[in-house]
């Protein structure tokens, strides 16, 4: 059973009213609705959801509380790739990857709207310049960024705009020219294992013309694809052993036997998949609608397009059914990445511009040292 909520603007407390976006040219309604059992799932796995959407500037933070959702949305500017560690959260936007260090401390002090068993602040960024980043993980301290722009996987080091650290074979050289719209990551034993690719083309934006199936799967040691023929695919993952990815194209969640290339179809999903979060039993899965301007030539999804949906698909794996949904119903159309939060369940959140999400500034000092005669 599904309701209709209008999620209040980030730390607001009347929840009659809708949540406004006061940073574009006027004010724009965020309303949403979710499954009663998308609730029952956050709070059974003791975990938050961030989803960030490039398209509307937003991260939105949901959290589970009782028997209702609490959503938060904190501005940055075209936010796209999360990665969360024990320690901090990353977020890449458009020119920047921003750092959100964990406060736990600090949320044990805040009251209003608590409690918190959580709390993430923005304390710093690295200005990469526009790379179009897309997704990125955490190996210890080290942040590997998928570099779409320069068509290779790169590293985060203060006084450069980013480390080059690898490309796919068929990329000749280092160029601003999205060769081939490398888009996503998985890791294995803290190491970059496979990524995916729209197209293995060796020229500027070369991957367009035949995107809808000339999607790849590559193998980070060898460098070589090791699945061809696919339509859009995004967010791999490696799980138990199989590669698991979403094939945007197609709407549906697959594996991959890396043994032997075996590929399986686990899940169909209405709406152009990407962002993918595992736990326990369940997959989450992020759901876009198609732009106005996509070309949806041979795509399987364009075949209904009033079906597709923007939000979050729960897949229970043991049954390959959606079992929970959370959907954007207006302002927002597409959105990118989707992260499970399992080290808390309901975090307080601040983007850089806490006075522009609604949220109270927060600061974090030490003991005065007036070291100073005038102290």
């Amino acid at each position: 059973m599904s309701q209709e909520s209008i999620v209040p603007p980030a730390g607001g407390s009347d929840p009659a009213q809708p949540a406004v976006d006061s940073t574009g040219p006027a004010p724009v309604r965020i309303t949403t609705r979710h499954s009663e059992s998308f609730v029952r799932i956050l709070t059974e796995l003791n975990a938050s959801l961030l989803v960030s959407t490039y398209q509307a500037g937003k991260v939105a933070v949901i959290r589970a509380r009782g028997d209702a959702l609490s959503v938060t949305y904190h501005n940055f500017e075209r936010p796209m790739g999360i990665a969360i560690s024990p320690e901090q959260i990353a977020i890449g936007t458009n020119t920047q990857v921003w750092f959100l260090p964990g406060a736990p401390q600090v949320a044990r002090s805040l009251k209003v709207g608590g409690p918190y068993d959580g709390c993430y602040l923005s304390r710093g960024s690295h200005f990469t310049g526009e790379i179009h980043g897309h997704e990125m993980e955490w190996s210890g301290r080290e942040l590997w960024v998928v570099n779409t722009l320069f068509s290779c996987l790169c590293t985060i080091e203060w006084g450069h705009s980013f480390v080059p650290r690898w490309k796919p074979r068929f990329i000749s050289a280092l160029a601003a020219q999205d060769r081939c719209h490398l888009n996503g990551l998985a890791m294995l034993d803290g190491r970059p294992r496979y990524l995916t690719c729209l197209g293995e083309t060796d020229y500027e934006r070369g991957w367009k013309p035949g995107s809808a199936s000339g999607g790849c799967l590559i193998d980070v040691p060898s460098g070589q694809p090791v699945l061809r023929e696919l339509s859009l695919p995004h967010s791999p993952r490696i799980r138990d052993g199989v590669v698991w990815f979403l094939e945007s194209g197609r709407g549906r969640l697959v594996s991959v036997d890396p043994r032997d290339g075996s590929m399986a179809t686990r899940a169909e999903l209405p709406g152009y998949a990407r962002g993918l979060s595992f736990h326990g039993k369940y997959a989450f899965a992020g759901l876009s609608r198609m732009r106005e301007t996509s070309n949806l030539e041979g795509l399987a999804i364009a075949r209904d397009l009033d079906a597709l949906k923007c939000g979050v698909a729960v897949v229970d794996l043991s049954i390959g059914q959606v079992v929970a949904t959370f959907e954007f119903t207006a302002a927002i159309r597409e959105i990118f990445d989707v992260r499970l939060d399992t080290s808390s369940r309901f975090p307080f959140f601040s983007g850089p511009e806490a006075r522009a999400d609604g949220t109270p500034p927060i600061w974090v000092v030490p003991p005065p040292r007036f070291d100073l005669s005038s102290g």
